[in-house]
């Protein structure tokens, strides 16, 4: 008896009006992406109130190094989002859904016999490179090592939203995302404080929640996966042992993803250095931290959506050798980024002491640092946003090393480069910092866009042979 089949593809991305097929993928991650963002928020927000400082602090420093392990082993699916896409557009459904069983099967490996055993372990270690003090460690370690442990959740949760909006399913992603939000902020006020019979388990329980909430959605998404509900699905004649053929394609796209995602959060933690060393380090940290890692978020939240719906619709219409249809669904991505970005800069710009009073800025001198810093990341939203639409573009079509490297070039060596110029020669200010960051995200935006016009993509492969008896 034949499989059942999954539902067919939407095929508007490849034959209808472009501005529709990139909207119709764009505001449903976009929206994802902010209300994951908000989550984070709430986090702190929950464990600052009932646990203290420290317990914001532990969390702070255990996510730094737990999203260094996961950025890594997740670029995982940029690779399986660069095949699916390449698959939906060529309307190959088996070789999507092979594809997708052999990014989750491989992802199931690297969380329970890798990132497992290992974080387990070496979460002492890692919480003492980075200098946390005792009582932070205290705190930070049992979070740790349970979001190393019990990662699987999480990684599905990536997984899925990247295997569905490659094959042009957005929506869904979104309902998930949202489900994921409730359970965990449901889950964290029960475990941060207690409830009932349930006792408080401090900035612990916050991992608990997170890992609890990703366990059910993983089992619900199996479900669906394997009653063919979704774009995607499983059935019971696919082989339980790995094809390495299209494992080796997984990897061939998504390692240099991976490393470029480290070597970005490398990139932040040695701005942060340079940060540190100003002499009102601590007011410049406030700025930074609200400024950049916040506000600037609601710029780069969005522009995130707008890369994963550019690489859907450019990775699908290359797969239906459309290639003119790729250039201009990424053009018209960046429209959008960019109207997202006048409208959030001009916020910046116009009202910026309504926005730093959510966070309680009332010192004067941060509040003068935020303020400053937030006009520079007016300007510097037009290129962020830019540059991962056509990031998108590069990555949906099978090109992930280009990205690398001008990631390398644009925000590291620029900025960096930059701010180890001036600290030898006249000494660091504030504003020195924030220009450094500006050009590093103009630098990032120009390389993106002309390797995106060179159109090299065009010649990428993306082939898997049939499948195994």
């Amino acid at each position: 008896m034949p499989p059942r089949q999954s539902k067919k593809f939407d095929r508007s991305i490849v034959e209808g009006p472009i501005h529709g097929a990139v909207w119709k993928l764009a505001w449903p991650t976009m929206l994802q992406n902010i209300i994951g963002g908000l989550q984070g928020i709430v986090d702190h927000a929950m464990v600052g109130n009932f646990v203290g400082y420290q317990g914001n602090a532990a969390i702070g420093v255990s996510w730094q190094i737990f999203l260094v392990v996961m950025v890594f082993i997740s670029s995982l699916f940029t690779g399986m989002g660069v095949m699916v896409a390449r698959f939906a557009g060529a309307n190959e459904p088996d070789k999507v859904n092979r594809t997708v069983y052999q990014a989750f099967i491989t992802a199931a490996a690297l969380a329970f016999l890798v990132l497992a055993p290992i974080g387990y372990f070496s979460a002492p270690f890692l919480l003492e490179l980075i200098n946390a003090t005792p009582e932070v460690r205290a705190e930070a370690l049992p979070y740790l090592r349970i979001m190393f442990v019990f990662s699987f959740g999480m990684l599905m949760f990536f997984m899925l939203g990247g295997a569905l909006r490659s094959a042009g399913d957005a929506k869904t992603p979104l309902r998930l995302g949202i489900a994921l939000t409730i359970m965990n902020l449901v889950l964290n006020i029960i475990f941060i404080r207690g409830l009932g019979p349930i006792p408080g388990f401090g900035t612990m329980g916050a991992a608990m929640g997170t890992t609890i909430a990703g366990a059910v959605l993983t089992l619900f998404a199996l479900h669906r996966l394997c009653t063919h509900r979704w774009v995607v699905g499983f059935h019971r004649g696919m082989r339980l042992s790995p094809d390495f053929e299209i494992i080796r394609s997984l990897f061939r796209f998504g390692i240099p993803t991976g490393i470029q995602g480290v070597a970005m959060n490398i990139g932040g933690v040695i701005m942060l250095g340079f940060v540190g060393s100003l002499a009102l380090s601590a007011q410049a940290q406030a700025a930074y931290t609200v400024g950049y890692t916040q506000l600037f978020s609601l710029i780069t939240w969005t522009s995130v959506g707008l890369m994963g719906a550019a690489a859907a619709v450019a990775g699908q219409n290359l797969g239906a050798n459309q290639p003119e249809r790729s250039i201009e669904g990424v053009h018209v991505a960046t429209f959008i980024g960019i109207g997202v970005a006048v409208v959030v800069g001009a916020m910046f710009l116009l009202i910026p002491g309504a926005l730093l009073s959510i966070f309680g800025m009332d010192d004067p001198v941060v509040f003068d640092l935020t303020v400053e810093l937030l006009a520079y990341l007016a300007v510097s939203g037009l290129f962020i946003t830019s540059a991962l639409a056509y990031t998108g573009g590069l990555q949906g079509t099978g090109d992930t090393k280009s990205p690398l490297y001008i990631s390398l070039v644009s925000q590291l060596a620029v900025p960096i480069g930059i701010c180890i110029v001036i600290q030898a020669t006249r000494g660091l200010t504030a504003s020195d910092i924030w220009l450094a960051i500006v050009l590093g995200h103009v630098t990032r935006a120009t390389l993106s866009m002309i390797r995106f016009r060179q159109a090299k993509w065009r010649d990428i492969k993306v082939e898997i042979g049939p499948a195994r008896a």
